[in-house]
């Protein structure tokens, strides 16, 4: 009861109501005056044919007709009493089957569904609730953001302005708040003075007002903006923005780091606490091959190669398999030992040719800088001759116009020598189709890709491409890394670090007595216990009680090793 009275008191706070139940209104005059004027035409009629009766019996009569329930019991016997049932049949059809069924669905049933419909949607948070995470929009990062929060035991809620969107995310098992972000009361019902984290991932413009609304009521709680737009990044901290993430900037960035230009050398991907990590392509050096045994790099050099990528598919290091040419190592060491290998590199595959960058959008830009940044000469390919304007002058060593899928553009752009090239569209089918087309006119060439849409990541890599990142994942990382206070490290799409507990039935055995790698895939970087961090650890240390692993693999094998150690 409770329930229908809450709909109901919905449905009178719409606007749009009054005017449904006047159009149902109107339709139910008009069948209430059809009636009347075919019940006193039938009492005349009845007359003229010599019968008299009742004005109750005219409505009853008018009734069956118009309903085609037609009982027979009462009929006209002239052609003129005939043809007036006729009239009244129709037009019963037309209104009773037709128009009033129509006219009760659009303007009453439907909106009582719709109001059932955005009910089911929570409008606050459960009573108690604290150290939660909320984030203003469900898009493409907070996708990714829930899931990783979710296997990290953080509670989170997404908010939604559209209660029917927000219905639909509930019933997909999203923890969704309906509500409007830019409202006070709505931040009061999310109990934001008691959250962990607030993430406003909208506009631009919007998600000022969200840090200004939210500094309002919590001042101490961390507020994480994106930014589309780098000069949106001042704005945001005048604001009272914590952190501020222009991702379009950082997916530049983090593709730039990928390009081998120059001679080979450790490209770092991040530290954690004194240890490097990082990858180095084995083409055109004399590690291509050869096996990882046969190498022996952590007897040599003390580094460790914990993953090796190929073209595009992460893969658990196999001692006995030569790594291929366009094999890339992930490996852990300290910076010394980076150091040595880097001198053990710096004299093979040295191509000092500009790289190629296809699209001169904020992620082509932001790419170009960095790799400028690192005296790397950059040839632009931009199709807009607009936007070509608006290109700084020193962002690239010579802009392009023309399209990328034309083979004299290409050609012009120094497609054959370059040592790789940058596809930044915001289009996942042309990075595809520019992909297999870069591969055709350049077999040697390292593709590095950028996909707005994980699930096109297989895709891109069947193409070809030898390494490719995802905005949304990129956005969910530095989000995520940025609420555990601990640096970003992207190592590609669908491949993170992660901290899990050392499982009680692992305690007191040493890591090669686990097998943690060969049951599930996954890589240990670093064992803690308390104070105390093991970085690099070797196979024979032993697992504490109350320890800490930390792994780096793909979401898969993160599923697994919980399957397997639980």
């Amino acid at each position: 009861m409770k329930f229908v009275v809450s709909q109901l008191m919905y449905l009178l706070k719409q606007p749009l109501l009054r005017e449904n139940l006047r159009r149902l209104s109107s339709q139910l005059i008009v069948l209430f005056a059809m009636v009347t004027v075919y019940s006193i035409g039938f009492h005349f009629l009845m007359l003229y044919e010599g019968r008299e009766h009742s004005w109750l019996t005219g409505v009853y009569w008018t009734l069956t007709v118009m309903s085609t329930l037609g009982f027979g019991d009462i009929t006209f016997t002239s052609d003129l009493g005939r043809a007036f049932s006729i009239v009244v049949l129709l037009s019963g059809i037309f209104m009773l089957l037709i128009v009033l069924p129509f006219a009760f669905i659009r303007f009453f049933y439907a909106p009582w569904l719709e109001a059932q419909l955005n009910l089911r949607a929570p409008r606050a948070v459960p009573e108690g609730t604290r150290d939660h995470v909320l984030i203003c929009k469900h898009e493409e990062i907070a996708h990714d953001l829930l899931e990783r929060l979710a296997l990290a035991k953080i509670p989170t809620f997404v908010l939604e302005p559209d209660p029917t969107k927000a219905a639909h995310l509930h019933a997909a098992g999203v923890p969704v708040i309906t509500g409007d972000p830019q409202a006070q009361a709505t931040w009061r019902a999310l109990a934001v003075e008691r959250a962990r984290a607030v993430v406003a991932n909208i506009a631009d413009a919007e998600n000022t007002n969200v840090v200004l609304t939210v500094r309002h009521f919590a001042a101490r709680v961390p507020v994480i903006t994106t930014a589309d737009d780098e000069d949106s990044v001042d704005i945001h901290e005048l604001s009272g923005a914590s952190t501020v993430l222009p991702v379009k900037k950082r997916l530049g960035e983090h593709l730039a780091n990928r390009v081998n230009a120059g001679h080979a050398e450790v490209h770092p991907i991040g530290e954690y606490r004194g240890l490097v990590i990082g990858e180095f392509p084995v083409h055109r050096t004399p590690l291509a091959r050869r096996t990882l045994r046969e190498l022996a790099l952590r007897r040599r050099l003390g580094v460790s190669v914990v993953g090796v990528w190929e073209r595009g598919r992460f893969e658990r290091p196999d001692p006995e398999r030569p790594l291929s040419d366009t094999a890339v190592p992930v490996v852990v060491g300290t910076p010394a030992q980076i150091l040595e290998l880097n001198a053990l590199l710096v004299i093979y595959d040295t191509n000092y040719e500009p790289t190629v960058v296809i699209g001169g959008g904020k992620v082509g830009c932001a790419a170009a800088r960095a790799l400028r940044a690192r005296d790397v000469k950059v040839h632009l390919v931009e199709k807009d001759e607009l936007l070509r304007s608006r290109i700084e002058s020193g962002t690239a060593d010579r802009v392009f116009v023309g399209d990328a899928a034309d083979r004299e553009v290409l050609r012009e752009a120094g497609i054959a020598r370059a040592p790789a090239v940058l596809l930044t569209t915001n289009s996942d089918a042309i990075n595809i189709y520019l992909t297999v087309y870069c591969r055709k006119l350049n077999p040697e060439l390292r593709i590095i890709s950028r996909i707005t849409h994980e699930q096109n990541l297989e895709a891109v890599h069947r193409a070809g491409a030898d390494f490719a990142l995802g905005y949304s994942s990129l956005g969910a990382e530095s989000v995520f890394s940025t609420i555990q206070g601990r640096q970003v490290m992207m190592f590609g799409a669908g491949v993170e670090l992660f901290h899990v507990a050392v499982p009680a039935g692992l305690v007191g055995q040493s890591l090669e007595a686990c097998a943690i790698g060969a049951r599930c895939g996954a890589n240990v970087i670093a064992v803690q216990h308390g104070e105390e961090t093991i970085t690099n650890p070797a196979p024979d240390v032993v697992l504490p009680e109350g320890g800490e692993l930390l792994m780096l693999g793909t979401h898969e094998q993160r599923q697994a090793f919980g399957r397997e150690f639980g």
